[in-house]
């Protein structure tokens, strides 16, 4: 198998391939990382690399859907025994690892040969991936733009070919973002089909879900079908999903209703790109006999953008101080904006935590109220284009004025300041879709069905009722074979690929 070959083929076909021995495990793991040099140093998606266990492991007898398929896990939440997994953050640089999570483990299981980490911002805590510890990560469709985040190093990654797909997870849009931003697929799944641990439970109150971003929608199908299910080990109920999702692809959905809104208190004014990229989903569904039509966002997104961010807030805290407790962390280990927003939750108290909890009722019970009426949510992924690389970087002098607020412990008057709704604005406003299916708890997938006049990505978002992640799988299918997007990948420069 050649390059051109390698590139052409989705997980899926590559695991046939191997069972057919036509090519070895060995073979395409060379060839990913011939791909990773090439283009790897213009795109920084993958930060950390496992030479030695992957080595050995492409030699080995592997079992599983997917076994011998080159595969990337994400530098957060799924940790591989051995090795540091760093969350991006200096402060968990050096921290290895004593067991493989339950993710990793499960991809391990499908056959998978893991032969690096990708790049993520710290503790995931933003929509791009541009990390001090990690650095940038670059959209490889147009370098200059962000690959989204937070699991951005795996969007880089599979659009660029190194990978047919690759590990991601999914706290406020951390695999749709990405999957919108480098055009592929990106299922949320429903809360509790997926594990998390041994090293921790649940993160975010249930609001993180594992997953994978990929080329094709049977790749992301046969992964999701690995890592679904309850574990062993757990602190937490996990929900097994009626039926396997892979076997249903090849049922189209029934003839279904759906509602669709660009609408947005966060960001009233969308980019003409993200309606246009809506505006060509519902022609698509409508020509494959879907009724469709518009309505009014079923939430108040604006309530629910804060009582997301205090939420997160509050996780963050928690989540710093522990590590603080655990490795002795000076401040000077984590990111000014880290500080500053970890420091906004714990002035905000348990008081506000709990209020923010307690409302997740209510936003559940208005999709749930939609649900009723619609069997689908449509919207764009994104408000707007992938934004340029360091578009949004804090200032120097902000950013030494976090630090102070942090060590002070000034919080109540930062929050006095009005700065939540700046967060609002400056965190969210490109991307307000995608909190809703986390907070709810309910499944949510991007799908690329379009590219800007400028050729880069901007996915549209479906969202379903509780454990409808076949039916969306379903419809994605429908909508990958009406208007395919796998023969795309991005080649950044021609000259990167000479010789292949």
């Amino acid at each position: 198998m050649n390059l051109d070959e390698y590139l052409a083929s989705d997980a899926t076909a590559l695991a046939a391939l191997v069972a057919d021995k036509q090519v070895t495990a060995a073979e395409l793991l060379a060839l990913a990382r011939r791909r990773a040099d090439q283009v790897n140093p213009h795109i920084n998606a993958i930060v950390r690399t496992l030479d030695e266990v992957a080595d050995a492991r492409a030699v080995e007898t592997l079992d599983g859907p997917m076994a011998g398929v080159p595969f990337l896990v994400k530098d957060l939440a799924q940790e591989y025994a051995g090795f540091p997994t760093s969350s991006g953050s200096h402060a968990l640089a050096d921290d290895v690892a004593d067991e493989h999570a339950l993710v990793t483990q499960r991809f391990l299981d499908a056959g998978l040969v893991i032969f690096g980490k990708t790049n993520t911002p710290e503790f995931g805590a933003k929509g791009i991936t541009e990390d001090d510890l990690l650095g940038r990560a670059r959209n490889p469709w147009n370098v200059a733009h962000t690959p989204g985040g937070s699991s951005g190093g795996s969007g880089a990654a599979v659009a660029a070919g190194i990978v047919p797909a690759a590990g991601a997870n999914d706290g406020g849009g951390s695999v749709r973002i990405p999957a919108a931003c480098n055009g592929l697929v990106g299922l949320k799944l429903s809360r509790g089909f997926t594990p998390y641990g041994p090293q921790g439970s649940e993160s975010m109150f249930g609001m993180v879900t594992q997953g994978v971003v990929s080329r094709t929608v049977r790749d992301s199908a046969a992964l999701l079908d690995a890592i679904v299910g309850a574990p062993t080990r757990y602190a937490a109920y996990v929900a097994q999903a009626a039926a396997p999702f892979l076997p249903e692809l090849t049922r189209p959905p029934e003839r279904l209703r759906i509602g669709y809104t660009a609408s947005s208190a966060i960001n009233p004014s969308p980019d003409p790109e993200a309606i246009a990229a809506m505006e060509g989903a519902v022609e698509l569904l409508t020509a494959l006999g879907h009724e469709v039509e518009a309505v009014q966002p079923p939430h108040d997104d604006d309530a629910l953008a804060r009582d997301f961010l205090t939420i997160w807030f509050a996780q963050l805290h928690g989540q710093i101080s522990a590590i603080k407790k655990r490795l002795g962390s000076p401040d000077s280990a984590f990111a000014a904006d880290s500080l500053a927003v970890a420091e906004i939750g714990r002035a905000a108290g348990v008081g506000a935590l709990f209020a923010a909890l307690d409302n997740i009722n209510l936003h559940i019970r208005a999709l749930d109220d939609f649900h009723q009426r619609y069997d689908l949510l449509l919207t764009p992924t994104l408000a707007k284009p992938p934004l340029e690389v360091g578009s949004v970087d804090t200032p120097a002098m902000l950013q030494r004025a976090s630090r102070v607020i942090a060590k002070v412990h000034a919080g109540k008057l930062l929050n006095a300041t009005g700065i939540l709704d700046q967060l609002i604005t400056d965190n969210l406003g490109w991307v307000p879709y995608t909190q809703l299916a986390n907070l709810t708890g309910r499944p949510a997938i991007s799908v690329p069905l379009h590219w800007t006049t400028t050729g880069l990505p901007l996915g549209v978002q479906l969202v379903g009722p509780l454990a409808s992640d076949g039916l969306l799988l379903r419809l994605a299918a429908q909508l990958e074979e009406a208007q395919p997007w796998f023969h795309r990948y991005a080649d950044l420069d021609p000259a990167l690929t000479a010789g292949r």
